[in-house]
């Protein structure tokens, strides 16, 4: 994990912040310091709090980098402009901000590094469990210092996977779930991708079917399962690159399951 990206001082700052801005609030937040930001979609001073510590703390780690928080952008929807250019931090200071509202530990902070558009390293941090998920392009992918790599996925009728049908186009959804009514199981989600992606590496689950890619929700994610061996790419296979608008994800616990669940997932019914 050596080399000229700051893996350990954005671990440090992430870890600071949860502890300055976001635990003390979690179960804790006033009807006040929770508001709609767009229809659906809430917000919380933590994320706000967080969001601001993080942009300049990441800033003075790599001067002259951007740092392009999902906030700021909700804000001033332009600072997406030239996402795929230089040295660009994404940040999601609370990611699955209504489980964190709802007072569940699901929730996470997460940070990528893109560089030209490609994701270098991210980070991944469980506030409630204190869980810390880092991955550098080439280097592979650890939980609090520990490589991890991706079991043996199932055969096909002992898979579970997340189908996030919120965005997810009606078509598609009825097609996914159709073909895939021999799985054990069909979740929901749980509507933080900051915790589906490490779940895929442990195990937990074997896939997830998204639909909107939003940098800061899967730079992280997608480059943490591809550097602990499994893959996540757009549903006709094209690589996911933050920095490229397109919608649908699929994620699984390694390539030859990703093959087997496009092709069967996604057929014709």
């Amino acid at each position: 994990m050596a080399g000229r990206v700051p893996i350990e001082q954005v671990s440090d700052l992430l870890r600071e912040v949860a502890a300055e801005a976001v635990m003390p609030r979690f179960r804790r937040l006033a009807e006040a310091e929770v508001r709609l930001k767009s229809p659906g979609e809430e917000v919380t001073i933590a994320d706000e709090e967080a969001e601001r510590l993080l942009t300049a703390g990441l800033s003075a780690l790599l001067p002259g980098s951007r740092v392009i928080g999902e906030e700021a952008v909700s804000a001033r929807p332009e600072l997406m402009q030239g996402l795929g250019e230089g040295t660009v931090f994404v940040v999601d200071p609370v990611d699955g901000t209504a489980n964190f509202i709802k007072g569940s530990p699901c929730f996470s902070m997460m940070v990528a590094l893109l560089r030209e558009g490609e994701a270098i390293a991210s980070w991944m941090l469980s506030p409630a469990t204190g869980a810390l998920h880092v991955a550098e392009r080439g280097s592979g992918a650890w939980v609090d210092g520990e490589r991890v790599r991706v079991g043996q996925p199932p055969q096909w009728t002992g898979l579970r996977g997340g189908v996030l049908t919120r965005f997810l186009p009606a078509e598609t959804t009825a097609r996914v779930q159709a073909n895939g009514r021999d799985l054990a199981a069909i979740l929901p989600g749980m509507h933080c991708a900051g915790e589906e992606y490490p779940a895929i590496v442990r195990g937990e689950q074997h896939f997830v079917v998204f639909w909107r890619g939003l940098p800061w929700d899967h730079a992280p994610g997608t480059l943490f399962l591809e550097e602990a061996g499994g893959r996540a790419a757009r549903f006709d296979g094209r690589p996911y690159r933050p920095a490229e608008p397109g919608f649908g994800i699929l994620a699984a616990q390694s390539p030859e399951l990703w093959d087997e669940l496009q092709r069967r997932l996604f057929a014709e019914t």
